[in-house]
């Protein structure tokens, strides 16, 4: 295949984790993810056709300072739901961003910040 013709297809945020089975558990029971997979270092939950990965480490700062965003449709029941679960920064509700996302942010119990958003209809 011609480098110049190579295609992306996906992107899988790799996050840092302070306890793999707490991780995963948090995901699982908070935010309806799936574990995939599990080893003593390493994790993966998936919800639908997105995946997160996880690394384990011992630096409680990393996780503080990382963060992403995934596109999702429906932001308004996502956001309820999430809302019930208590997982919604306190700095993050859902809001209409200038740039056209209506976004909310999600903090994990390692101090991952996630964001979920939606193009604005409007």
């Amino acid at each position: 295949m011609d480098p110049t013709s190579a295609a992306l297809t996906r992107a899988i945020p790799v996050l840092a984790s302070l306890d793999i089975e707490a991780t995963l558990r948090f995901y699982a029971e908070r935010m309806k993810f799936v574990a995939v997979a599990r080893y003593p270092d390493y994790g993966i939950v998936a919800r639908g056709d997105v995946q997160i990965h996880f690394w384990l480490t011992d630096d409680a700062e990393i996780p503080k300072a990382t963060s992403c965003r995934i596109d999702v449709v429906g932001v308004n029941e996502l956001y309820q739901e999430m809302s019930a679960s208590g997982v919604v920064h306190p700095n993050g509700p859902l809001i209409e961003q200038p740039w056209g996302l209506r976004e909310f942010a999600v903090l994990d119990d390692d101090g991952n910040m996630i964001k979920f958003g939606e193009l604005s209809s409007t």
